[in-house]
């Protein structure tokens, strides 16, 4: 299965599984346990909210994470501060790069937003331990799949 098919499975599985769900947590939880176990070459997926001007540890699949991250240090840290998704191919090239588990090579880190109004709730983080394992393709659809943690409701 290429990474296309796998991410619009896990999005349609996803919704199933959120349907009517708005606990925040349990839904951040189940997120990282799914993209963890179903996007191949993961040894990190994490949840950070954005709380008190920096980045906190929220539920994550993988290794010990950060559990505090400022504002544009690291990739996350940088994530929060343009708002803008952001794909690394090699970690130990970026400058300011936070080493949480010393086996990553590649992140790629997308911003969440509070649904309706786009005000600023974190970042979802994920850790290869490939160099260049992320990709357009994983920006699209994560930007998709990561506002589903809100909950889904019936339109």
């Amino acid at each position: 299965m290429g990474k296309k098919e796998i991410y619009v499975d896990l999005i349609k599985y996803i919704q199933a599984l959120f349907y009517h769900e708005f606990d925040l947590v349990a839904n951040m939880s189940n997120m990282v346990s799914l993209i963890y176990e179903k996007v191949p070459n993961l040894n990190g997926t994490t949840f950070y909210r954005w709380k008190n001007d920096e980045l906190i540890l929220g539920p994550f699949q993988g290794r010990v994470a950060c559990m505090h991250i400022p504002l544009k240090k690291g990739v996350c840290g940088k994530v929060a501060f343009t708002k803008k998704t952001e794909i690394v191919a090699d970690v130990h090239k970026f400058s300011g790069h936070i080493a949480c588990d010393s086996r990553s090579n590649s992140e790629i880190v997308v911003p969440v937003f509070w649904p309706g109004h786009h005000r600023f709730f974190g970042v979802l983080d994920l850790d290869s331990p490939l160099f260049n394992n992320f990709d357009s393709t994983d920006a699209v659809y994560l930007e998709q799949l990561a506002p589903l943690v809100f909950g889904i409701s019936k339109n």
